[in-house]
This record gives structure tokens, C-alpha cells and sequence, in this order.
């Protein structure tokens, strides 16, 4: 469990790297998205054939990383409306 928080928080830092732009996410938002995006791109990678959803492998975390950029740019347009 510990791990899968740590891979979620590495994997939204790393989202958040990748994106342009100043994103105004806090600590825990910047996890959430991570876990999502972990939980999106294990699912996919499952699909795909490369293993389980809680196995950490290559295509998996790239794909997950390219998940949370991708709900990152929801969160900031949800947040744009609001605002």
C-alpha cells in the first residue's frame, strides 16, 4: 500500500513536470491524479497484455504518467470554469 502511494506521488510530481504551464495543485491533489492515473495506465497496460494492474512495469507507469498529464489537464479546466 505504501508503495502504491509512493508510485502515485511520483508519477503526479512527474505529470506535473511534464505539463506546461503553472498548475495550482496542492500535495494531495498532485497524489490523487497520480493514483488515478497509476490505476488508468496499469488497467490499460493489463489490457494490453503486459501484465496485472498491480505489477509496476515499463509500459504501464509511462502510460500512467501519460494518464495523470491527461487528468491534469481536466482538473485545470474544471478548475478554470469554477473560477
Amino acid at each position: 500500500m505504501i508503495g502504491f502511494l509512493v508510485a502515485g506521488l511520483i508519477i503526479g510530481a512527474l505529470a506535473r513536470l511534464f505539463k506546461s504551464g503553472k498548475q495550482d495543485l496542492g500535495l494531495l491533489a498532485t497524489l490523487g491524479l497520480g493514483l488515478v492515473g497509476s490505476l488508468i495506465g496499469g488497467l490499460i497496460a493489463q489490457l494490453l497484455g503486459t501484465g496485472s494492474i498491480w505489477e509496476l512495469n515499463i509500459l504501464g507507469f509511462v502510460l500512467a504518467v501519460v494518464a495523470a498529464v491527461l487528468l491534469i489537464g481536466v482538473a485545470e479546466s474544471v478548475a478554470g470554469k469554477k473560477g
